[in-house]
């Protein structure tokens, strides 16, 4: 899928040092599992699919270095989030090795000022958008509206930038309402995860249902590994509860 071009062109100004190692490192790990714990027992994938799975969660850790310093700060609640969420479904070694790259995005946008590091960010969306298929980009937005509900508070700056990314990447701004409102259990909150109105028909309620099932379904990103199609798989049970809750309220 040629994430390899751009994740190089995104670290080509690291030359040297700690950041030039960090560079080696990620492109290197093209042809090994970057996240591989060590300890269970998966069977062995083949380079260009560790290569896809690797350049993919790679992506997810330079939009999450965007997403949590979006309002101007690193909560400590969204990095435990990350943390989490890289032991929980990759192992110990992948938290630490997230959380050192995560790092070394941080210190990289100071370098580059918020002008080129924004430029560049659109740059990587826009490959993102070529390169990846429409469920996995869905997978990804999801993930980082996790990160950002982290500390129990989605700050505006936050949701502002998540739709920037929805936009550029090529899923639409208005998954993200969809996404931040998936684990509610309101009613209202049911209706905003589907994108349709409370006065909607109730063929156009099916309908948006079934189409944002076909986005969210788990096995559109079952090649990525077990533990990303875990996390699709919630998802998609959440999605399922948002429609019940309008099936009851109608009586469908």
């Amino acid at each position: 899928m040629g994430y390899a071009r751009w994740i190089g062109a995104f670290f080509g100004g690291m030359a040297g040092g700690f950041f030039g190692a960090l560079a080696g490192y990620a492109l290197g790990a093209l042809g090994e599992n970057l996240f591989d714990s060590g300890n269970d027992n998966r069977p062995t994938r083949s380079n260009a699919a560790e290569g896809e799975r690797n350049s993919y969660l790679m992506s997810l850790l330079i939009l999450t270095a965007h997403i949590i310093q979006a309002d101007g700060k690193i909560m400590h609640s969204e990095m435990e989030y990350v943390r989490q969420m890289l032991r929980n479904a990759f192992g110990k070694q992948a938290e630490v090795q997230g959380e050192a790259i995560l790092r070394c995005l941080f210190e990289r946008r100071k370098q580059l000022g918020e002008n080129e590091w924004n430029r560049q960010i659109v740059q990587i969306c826009r490959e993102m958008a070529s390169a990846m298929t429409l469920e996995q980009r869905t997978q990804l937005l999801a993930l980082l509206s996790e990160i950002a509900k982290a500390d129990g508070t989605v700050h505006p700056d936050e949701v502002e930038q998540l739709k920037f990314i929805a936009d550029r990447i090529g899923v639409g701004s208005a998954a993200i309402d969809q996404l931040l409102n998936l684990g509610e259990n309101s009613l209202e909150a049911a209706y905003k995860v589907l994108g349709v109105a409370p006065d909607a028909s109730d063929d156009e309620v099916r309908k948006a249902y079934r189409r944002m099932a076909l986005q969210y379904h788990p096995d559109k990103v079952a090649n990525l590994g077990d533990d990303v199609k875990a996390a699709a798989e919630k998802k998609f049970k959440e999605l399922g509860h948002a429609k019940d809750l309008i099936w009851a309220a109608r009586g469908l």
